[in-house]
């Protein structure tokens, strides 16, 4: 009978959910131990490898379902897989993960069935099953009580209760560190009152090179986010780095441009809920990316945008700024988020194809970002309604990307995009910006170069235009289609002139191939404007040396990994601390 078929298969797909998480949380655990070892390497492979994880685990459900249970057809069964779905939805309030179960039936319908049947009959368009609850279940975090029990003591208590399995090369020093940071930082306009509270979650966060405790103070209605980064120098042992204190300087931690944290969790909903007040510009879709979950991320943010649609009337526009020549962008002015379409041509000189261009996308998702390069949502056969777009870009999408849209109805549909947080354009930023703002943005397009290089990519494309200016004045890369592993180039100084009237000639003396660089040429289209030529030159003038960059790439063959920190040099604990008060330098029991 149906509802026993229906019954079997959902089994099926809930079996494949939990060999994902069981595999998900295995690799994340072990975390710990790969920071404990320094055993950096292996955290930049696990952390590719577990992107991977989810996509495996739906095409194997897939493979076992069209075996066992001979699915052939386009078109569902209506009454066999509605019925799917409601034995599924039964199976779902025992589990710890039910939004993430939802998130992976959807994706096996979608891999099997066509997508006219991607609505709420059939898939979890809109949730069915609370996660409200799991933060009262399951304990996510501890409660310490500084006035009770004594600053230091605490301070020493949160820090073992990490349960890294490697000692503090001075734990007395970090203790320190700690405490006179916390009397710099913490509002001291208000009397602490004697339940405040330090409520620290029990797991840490591991990304690249270092741990991150992370926490809230409770004054009374006063509440106040904070992070303590662990570092781990493989030789000595861990010391703590800095203490982050405040909304902005949390929020930079989770950017959208950074890697996603491993953190061991049973309840992923209840690491989120504990979350979203210390960043609340920050959305559950945003947060669940930041903790690994991008697929569930990609499922919350969706729904945010069809919630958006409902709610507001501006059209989508072209996006401002100079177009692309590989990417037709367009944006809706009340959505903080850009939607990219790759165009059916591309005009020389671009050579690139299709398929390099979501190669590259692929690539900036499995690599570390390291800050300064832009996430991106990827979707396929999305529905908008066609009567919110401006006549502008209609014209332009039917032009430039005909074969990536389709008009069903009053909807026209695009078959593959990609959606990124929008920044203003470096080169618009530049345009308006006065002295001040331009040596500021200069500064950090210079630096985004380096941190990029030091993780091993070369953005191929220098100019101002493929760069972005985040809400906290930070330079974000955005544009991949020339994007490459730095060691795959060869920088070359420009040869001399054989005679000294051919520099002056429009045509280039010398010969490059496939991959040569020649450093030196970026002064020519970068550095036109005199009040940037002059900053460029005074703070980064060493990115027009050829040897530098081959010092770079040296230095990765050696199998270096640079340290590129999620927060300013200036917050680090410095290394020489004699100079704080002998007062802060007693451990408390």
């Amino acid at each position: 009978m149906a509802w026993i078929e229906a019954k079997l298969i959902a089994k099926v797909i809930l079996g494949g959910f939990e060999r994902h998480y069981h595999l998900y949380r295995e690799i994340t655990a072990a975390a710990k131990t790969r920071f404990e070892m320094a055993d950096w390497p292996a955290v930049q492979e696990a952390s590719r490898a577990r992107i991977s994880f989810y996509d495996t685990r739906v095409g194997e459900t897939v493979t076992l379902l069209c075996r066992e249970f001979h699915l052939r057809d386009s078109d569902p069964s209506d009454e066999l897989w509605q019925r799917v779905k409601v034995e599924y939805t039964r199976l779902l309030p025992v589990l710890k993960q039910p939004e993430l179960a939802e998130t992976f039936y959807n994706s096996v319908f979608c891999r099997l069935f066509d997508s006219r049947y991607y609505n709420n009959s059939y898939i979890f368009v809109w949730p069915l099953i609370s996660t409200e609850h799991l933060e009262a279940e399951v304990p996510i975090f501890r409660p310490y009580y500084p006035t009770r029990d004594g600053f230091s003591r605490v301070i020493a208590r949160i820090l073992k209760d990490a349960g890294i399995d490697r000692p503090f090369r001075d734990l007395r020093r970090d203790v320190r560190c700690l405490l006179l940071a916390i009397r710099s930082r913490f509002p001291a306009n208000r009397a602490m009152q004697q339940n405040f509270q330090l409520a620290v979650l029990c797991a840490p966060f591991y990304r690249n090179k270092a741990a991150y405790i992370i926490g809230k103070s409770i004054n009374g209605a006063d509440q106040l986010p904070f992070v303590v980064a662990i570092l781990n120098d493989g030789v000595q042992g861990l010391y703590v780095d800095t203490l982050l204190t405040g909304e902005d300087e949390i929020s930079d931690v989770f950017s959208f441009s950074r890697a996603y944290f491993m953190i061991d969790t049973e309840a992923p909903a209840a690491v989120v809920n504990f979350l979203q007040p210390l960043m609340p510009r920050k959305g559950k879709a945003e947060l669940y990316t930041a903790i690994g979950l991008q697929k569930f991320g990609k499922a919350e943010f969706y729904r945010d945008f069809l919630k958006h649609l409902r709610y507001s009337s501006d059209d989508f526009i072209i996006a401002p700024g100079i177009r692309g020549m590989v990417m037709c962008v367009f944006a809706m002015p009340s959505f903080p988020f850009v939607f990219k379409i790759i165009k059916d041509r591309f005009p020389p000189p671009k050579e690139v194809t299709r398929e390099q261009v979501k190669e590259r996308y692929q690539l900036v998702k499995m690599h570390d970002r390291v800050g300064r390069m832009a996430d991106s949502w990827e979707y396929s056969h999305v529905a908008f309604p066609l009567m919110r777009f401006s006549p502008e870009l209609r014209e332009m999408l039917e032009h430039e990307c005909a074969g990536s849209i389709e008009l069903v109805g009053d909807q026209l549909i695009i078959k593959h995009l990609y959606i990124e947080r929008r920044m203003s354009p470096l080169n618009l930023y530049l345009h308006n910006a006065d002295d001040a703002d331009v040596r500021h943005a200069i500064s950090e397009y210079g630096d985004a170069i380096k941190q990029l290089a030091a993780a091993n990519i070369f953005p191929g494309d220098f100019l101002f235009k493929n760069f972005g200016v985040t809400r906290q004045g930070r330079v974000v890369f955005y544009d991949y289609d020339e994007l490459c592993y730095l060691t795959e180039c060869n920088f070359r100084e420009i040869p001399e002139a054989p005679y000294p009237e051919m520099e002056m000639s429009d045509e280039a003396w010398y010969t490059a191939g496939p991959n040569d660089i020649f450093p030196e040429e970026f002064e020519t289209f970068l550095l036109t404007d005199p009040r940037i030529r002059k900053v460029f030159l005074k703070l980064h003038s060493e990115l027009l040396d050829p040897q530098w960059w081959r010092e770079r790439q040296d230095h990765i063959r050696a199998g270096h990994l640079e340290d590129v920190f999620p927060y300013p040099i200036e917050r680090r604990f410095r290394k020489d601390r004699a100079e704080f008060p002998r007062r802060y330098c007693h451990l408390e029991g």
